[in-house]
């Protein structure tokens, strides 16, 4: 991808590796921990849509509604190491599906739980949305932490 930034989000655990790991490709689950990520940050949390196929090469598909449109967020798994590391693009608009960022979901075991750190890599004519990036996975980790 050349030159990037970066938004990095960590957040502590009391759930096991193994269901942290699940939790992001089960898609009842990803449904929990979106919608309530999402009312954190004031918006509805009406999720529309969940597509998972958790292979790498796998695609996923993830909409909420919010107002008069239906907000997408899509892209292809990278890499897929139970239960440590997930790796996947990104995309939220189509102009970007030749270029898109990538997602680095790494989880730690440790005792009584794990550490999860997300990085995820934009282009740098995103800087600017790097603190908002970080808000909004951070938002997303303390919904799947009410799981």
């Amino acid at each position: 991808m050349g030159t990037t930034v970066e938004a990095r989000v960590s957040h502590r655990f009391r759930a096991s590796a193994d269901q942290i790991y699940d939790a992001w490709l089960d898609p009842a689950k990803v449904r929990r921990w979106m919608a309530a990520g999402l009312q954190s940050m004031g918006l509805a949390g009406d999720i529309r849509q969940i597509e998972i196929y958790a292979r790498v090469g796998g695609k996923f598909l993830f909409t909420d509604q919010r107002d008069e449109s239906e907000a997408r967020h899509w892209g292809t798994y990278l890499e897929l190491e139970r239960p440590r590391r997930i790796v996947f693009t990104w995309i939220v608009d189509e102009s970007e599906e030749s270029n898109p960022s990538t997602v680095f979901l790494t989880i730690q075991p440790e005792a009584g739980g794990c550490f999860v750190t997300i990085v995820h890599q934009m282009l740098p004519g995103w800087a600017e949305y790097v603190p908002r990036v970080e808000m909004g996975w951070g938002r997303m980790l303390a919904g799947l932490d009410q799981l």
